[in-house]
């Protein structure tokens, strides 16, 4: 959450908030994974309502209040069956790589391998080696920053310690870019994001997943 002069009844409340929203979150990708498993498009569906109903409702929400009263939904594109993806993790050299940020000090990631994804490209795959672990995922296509295209620092499409999380299939990570979701810096530059490097860029476009989200202008 964005760090700003809080009373001790308002922390805890914005604490509460954050663990009901991530309560919700891996609620969500538990039911869109029991749901892709016959029927993908019907699942991205439920997951776009879910999160248009959290930007919208939720206090914990990365709007602030003026942005939220005119929400009018999350721009994402609609589902496209060639981006789903079932592949499997393919080992390669460690690599350690730490974000700074201005909220949570160095968050350490390390580099357990890559997925390859037919006509788009090699993406690495990180773990979180902090307190809860989590696999992270991040890209960035050909569209990121491009007017009417994708958020400027990547989206992420597997966040396991946030709930963000589509399962396997078959003993193979799925990977299905349809779900490709914007940071919360994305919403608000008071937050602080892990954002995709060069090993997570892929030369092509994505148009799918959620695309830019227009701020208000200042």
């Amino acid at each position: 959450m964005p760090h700003r002069p809080l009373t001790p009844t308002a922390r805890a409340a914005d604490v509460l908030a954050v663990a009901d929203w991530r309560r919700r979150v891996a609620q969500t990708y538990a039911d869109v994974r029991r749901i892709a498993h016959e029927d993908p498009e019907s699942a991205h569906a439920v997951w776009v309502q879910r999160r248009d109903e959290l930007f919208a409702e939720h206090p914990a929400s990365p709007l602030d209040g003026a942005t939220r009263a005119a929400f009018a939904g999350l721009d994402v594109a609609r589902y496209d069956p060639a981006f789903r993806f079932e592949v499997e993790i393919r080992p390669g050299e460690s690599q350690r790589l730490d974000i700074t940020t201005g909220t949570d000090g160095v968050v350490p990631f390390e580099r357990i391998g890559t997925v390859d994804l037919p006509d788009v490209g090699t993406l690495a795959v990180w773990a979180l080696r902090s307190y809860a672990g989590g696999l992270f995922l991040p890209v960035r296509d050909a569209t990121s920053g491009q007017p009417g295209g994708s958020f400027g620092g990547g989206r992420y499409v597997l966040d396991t310690v946030k709930g963000a999380d589509l399962g396997t299939s078959h003993g193979l990570l799925v990977v299905d870019l349809n779900f490709a979701y914007n940071p919360s810096c994305a919403y608000d530059p008071d937050w602080a994001c892990p954002l995709a490097t060069r090993a997570n860029t892929v030369p092509v476009p994505l148009p799918v997943g959620e695309l830019v989200f227009p701020l208000p202008e200042a």
